[in-house]
C-alpha cells in the first residue's frame, strides 16, 4: 500500500506540483479520484476541512490545503532548504507562486473570454519577480533558492508550464526562467512523469479552459 494518498478531482489543478514532487523523489502514491457528481452530492465536501480538496493522507496524518501539503513533503524529504535562511527565502518564493496561481485560477474560472488579452498582456510583470529571484540566487539559477531542489521548485515549475500553455512564448524574454524550466523538466524521473499519461491524460483545469 503506498504511504501517500491524494484525494482530488481528475484534473492537474492544485495537485500537480505535489505529484511532480512525489514522482521526482521516487515516491509511490495512490489517487482517490473524486468526480463532479460525487462532489455535488455533498457528503465528501461536508467531511473535508474547509469544504474543499485536495485532501492528502500520509499514514494516519490527514492534510488539507495544497501549500501545506507541499511544505509537509518539503520538510519530510529534505526539500526545504539547508538552513533557516533558505527556508525563509523559500517561503517568500512560494507565497509569490501562490499569488500568481490565485490570479490565474480567478481568471480561468471567472473571466477567461473577456480577460485573456489583458491577463496575457500583464503576464511579464507577474513573471519578472521569479526571474529576479533566480538572478539573486548566489548558487546559480538551477533552483529558486540554494543549490538543490525544493518544494517551491515543483510548485513554480507547474505554474510556469501551465502559463506556457496559456501564452506560448511567455518566457522568451526571461532567459533564466526559460533555462530553469528546461533544466527541471529534464530531470529523469520528472521528465518521465511529465511524459506519462498520469500527467498528459489530465486536463489542467476543471472547466476545460487553459
Amino acid at each position: 500500500m503506498p504511504p501517500y494518498t491524494i484525494t482530488y478531482f481528475p484534473v492537474r489543478g492544485r495537485c500537480e506540483a505535489t505529484r511532480m514532487l512525489l514522482a521526482d523523489q521516487g515516491q509511490d502514491w495512490k489517487e482517490d479520484v473524486v468526480t463532479f457528481d460525487m462532489w455535488v452530492k455533498g457528503d465528501l465536501k461536508a467531511n473535508c476541512l474547509y469544504g474543499q480538496l485536495p485532501k492528502f493522507t500520509d499514514g494516519d496524518l490527514t492534510l488539507y490545503q495544497s501549500n501545506a501539503i507541499l511544505r509537509h513533503l518539503g520538510r519530510k524529504h529534505g526539500l526545504y532548504g539547508k538552513d533557516d535562511r533558505e527556508a525563509a527565502l523559500l517561503d517568500v518564493a512560494n507565497d509569490g507562486v501562490e499569488d500568481l496561481r490565485t490570479k490565474y485560477i480567478d481568471f480561468i474560472y471567472k473571466n477567461y473570454e473577456k480577460g485573456k488579452d489583458q491577463y496575457v498582456k500583464d503576464l511579464p510583470t507577474q513573471l519578472k519577480p521569479f526571474e529576479t529571484l533566480l538572478k539573486q540566487n548566489p548558487e546559480g539559477g538551477a533552483f529558486i533558492v540554494g543549490n538543490k531542489i525544493s518544494f517551491v521548485d515543483y510548485n513554480l515549475l507547474d505554474l510556469l508550464l501551465i502559463h506556457e500553455v496559456l501564452a506560448p512564448g511567455c518566457l522568451d524574454s526571461f532567459p533564466l526562467l526559460s533555462a530553469y524550466v528546461a533544466g527541471l523538466s529534464s530531470r529523469p524521473k520528472l521528465q518521465a512523469f511529465l511524459a506519462s499519461p498520469q500527467h498528459t491524460g489530465l486536463p489542467i483545469n476543471g472547466n476545460g479552459k487553459q
